[in-house]
Parts: C-alpha cells; sequence; structure tokens
C-alpha cells in the first residue's frame, strides 16, 4: 500500500500539471504560491462559514460533510503551496516532526525562546 501523504503529493501535482497546461497558466512560483495562499484563506473562511462561527445568528448544527469538504479544499491548496515551495511527502513530513518536538519541548519549558515556560512546572 502506497504512503498516503505521498499520494496525495503526488495526484495534486498531477492535478496543478494539468491545469497549469489545459488553462494555458504561466506564473512564477512566487506568484503561484501568494495565489494559492490567497485561495487557502478563502477556503479557511469557508470552513468558519460551516463552523457556524456567527454566535449573534440562530444556531444551526454544523453539517459534518461540508465542513470536511471545505476542510479538504484547504489541504488541496496546502499541498500546492508545499509542492510549489520544493517541498515533498518525506520533507513536509520530516519538517512536521522537528517542528512537533520543539512545540513539545517549548511546553516543557526545555527552550531558549521567551514565553514557553511551562503554567504548571513539573517537579521531578
Amino acid at each position: 500500500m502506497p504512503d498516503r501523504l505521498e499520494e496525495i503529493f503526488m495526484w495534486q501535482e498531477r492535478f496543478n500539471e494539468r491545469i497549469r497546461r489545459d488553462r494555458q497558466l504561466d506564473f512564477a512560483k512566487a506568484e503561484w504560491i501568494q495565489k494559492e495562499a490567497m485561495a487557502l484563506l478563502v477556503e479557511l473562511a469557508e470552513v468558519m462559514e460551516e463552523a457556524r462561527y456567527k454566535w449573534w445568528k440562530n444556531f444551526k448544527p454544523i453539517e459534518p460533510a461540508k465542513l470536511q469538504e471545505e476542510l479538504v479544499d484547504v489541504l488541496h491548496f496546502f499541498i500546492s503551496m508545499c509542492i510549489d515551495a520544493g517541498m515533498d511527502a518525506e520533507s513536509l513530513y520530516q519538517g512536521y516532526l522537528a517542528k512537533n518536538r520543539e512545540n513539545f519541548r517549548r511546553q516543557e519549558g526545555l527552550t531558549d525562546k521567551e514565553g514557553y515556560a511551562p503554567i504548571n512546572p513539573r517537579s521531578e
């Protein structure tokens, strides 16, 4: 069974190539990332709409299928940005692991960065 993240990258790259070829789109890398970031923000706004963030309106339950669809749209544009930034599934995975380790270290007060001392320090 292929790695799922690698498969997502493969399918997104194929889709990007098709769109760019069929629609004759030829932007510089920085412009692609800007466009994808904007699309990502729009999709995140759609996630907010589906999550019913407007507390001042009458309550309406979240429709899980619609929310999930918007989250998948977010992933599409995020992966496109990764590809255009020169990342593949492995570099995203390794970058995630490194940042996650650092985030845990920060929460444990094991960093020189300011503002991350633990709220309830553990005594050992």
